[in-house]
């Protein structure tokens, strides 16, 4: 994907340091409120209505992809439906502090893969940064409040290799801006979603029928919140400062979510939670320090 940010490095001004701060924080506390909303709400089905209202929301907008069409849905199969489906179902079960960790090995699975499919090279360091981000994961994973919960880790790991794939999909388009290419593979997922769920889920509408406040806030908050106005800063951003300025930001994203997590819904804060997690943290800035285009930017997360 062609590159929107300057040229020139620019100071970061200290309003837009606050705006950095200020998405990291909203895309933190996410892993707390899609924990919220999936106490009530289907994994699958959660989803399938978060990418529902941001497609209605963002479509309007968005840029037509011509001659991407086939691309734009593939993407859409990879991140929406598959990506998400086994985040979320990972994240009911998993505490966010921990899911929010995990999750963050999509980075050195997508530097992987960024060497495979894009002759980058991986480097001593970078591959230290790999082993570090893993050891940390692992070390979190031994803990005893997993209580043998493997599976629903799997799955959050599961996603972020999933996340890697559609990172190297993006990576391949050629001229679309991040809000287009968010609204066009919320439309082709939703109905993906809603398929899936119908399939593999049961009492979605006896769940919309008893959800309260909270549930349809988590919806709301992360088509709204984190999409339109967390993303739509975040591409404004991305326009003014090059993408090595601003991508270490996202290592604020993993304590944000383990604060929510502790925060709001009282979750533990452990030795092995704190050690695994920051060696997870210095891992993936390690990778994005050395290579900040190993991820795309418009790739949506949690």
């Amino acid at each position: 994907m062609s590159s929107t940010t300057p040229t020139a490095e620019n100071p970061i001004a200290p309003l837009h340091m606050l705006l950095i701060l200020g998405v990291m924080l909203l895309w933190g506390i996410n892993f707390a409120v899609a924990k919220i909303g999936l106490q009530q709400l289907p994994p699958i089905f959660l989803i399938a209505c978060r990418f529902l209202l941001v497609a209605l929301l963002l479509l309007p907008f968005a840029k037509r992809p011509t001659g991407q069409w086939g691309a734009i849905f593939a993407i859409a199969v990879t991140l929406g439906l598959l990506h998400f489906s086994f985040m979320f179902n990972g994240l009911k079960t998993i505490d966010a502090a921990t899911a929010a960790i995990a999750i963050q090995l999509q980075v050195p699975f997508a530097s992987l893969l960024a060497a495979i499919f894009f002759q980058d090279k991986l480097g001593w360091k970078r591959a230290l940064g790999m082993a570090i981000a893993f050891l940390g994961v692992a070390l979190i994973a031994g803990e005893p409040r997993l209580n043998g919960q493997y599976l629903a880790l799997g799955f959050v790991i599961g996603a972020s290799f999933i996340w890697s794939i559609a990172n190297v999909q993006i990576k391949r388009l050629d001229h679309i801006d991040g809000f287009s290419l968010n609204a066009w593979v919320a439309l082709f997922a939703t109905p993906l979603l809603f398929g899936a769920s119908a399939l593999l889920e049961d009492g979605q509408i006896e769940a919309l029928r008893q959800a309260d406040f909270w549930a349809y806030f988590a919806v709301v908050y992360q088509a709204v919140v984190v999409v339109v106005i967390g993303y739509g800063y975040w591409y404004w951003l991305m326009r003014r400062y090059q993408i090595n300025q601003i991508m270490p930001a996202t290592l604020l994203v993993p304590p944000f979510g383990v604060l929510s997590g502790v925060i709001f819904l009282g979750e533990n804060l452990t030795v092995n939670l704190i050690i695994g997690g920051l060696m997870t943290i210095v891992g993936v800035a390690i990778i994005i320090i050395r290579r900040p285009r190993t991820t795309a930017p418009e790739a949506e997360r949690l």
